[in-house]
């Protein structure tokens, strides 16, 4: 039997394959999971060693899914990498540097591979603040931090969302932009 149990979240089965075909035969039982909705459910029923996880899904995207990881005080624990084939678009929802997870640029080689899973590993074993499941700039913290003057928590959610929203606006225009070459 296989020491580790990977989950590959991702929609293309190329990168699925490829996962599985980079890694040393006979040290991983590779799951997959080919939306994020799917991904999470397996998440918690296979209890992976490591997850390996597409940021652009179908149902529920990994943007949703690694929010929900970081909101679990016994997920945040499995090593994680994120992977994309536009690292700014991970960078515009979660602030570099990526401090308790790793991120691998799509497409990658097995060196790369490997070298993503070992450093997951290594952060995910770092020990994280008190009181803090999600890394800045995720997750709001309680009213009553804000309160207590504790400013900078809000002032990085609301970074964080004013890109979300610029990055809304960019797509929106581009679809109507679509829409209107269409109609001609």
């Amino acid at each position: 039997m296989s020491s580790h149990k990977i989950l590959v979240i991702d929609d293309s089965r190329v990168i699925q394959k490829t996962v599985k075909s980079m890694l040393p035969p006979g040290n991983f039982d590779v799951v997959e999971a080919k939306d994020g909705e799917e991904g999470f459910n397996k998440i918690r029923s296979e209890k992976p060693s490591l997850i390996m996880l597409d940021f652009l899904l179908p149902k529920k995207s990994g943007w949703e899914v690694f929010q929900e990881i970081q909101a679990s005080p016994d997920l945040i624990k499995i090593p994680l990498v994120l992977m994309s084939g536009r690292r700014e678009e991970v960078t515009e929802k979660i602030p570099e540097p990526f401090e308790f997870f790793e991120f691998i640029e799509k497409p990658f080689e097995k060196k790369q591979l490997i070298g993503a899973i070992k450093t997951a590993m290594a952060k995910a074993k770092k020990p994280r603040p008190v009181g803090s499941a999600a890394p800045s700039g995720t997750a709001t913290k309680p009213a009553e931090s804000v309160a207590t003057g504790d400013g900078t928590a809000l002032e990085a959610r609301i970074a964080a969302l004013e890109a979300e929203v610029k990055a809304l606006k960019k797509q929106n225009q581009q679809i109507l932009t679509f829409i209107k070459q269409k109609l001609k």
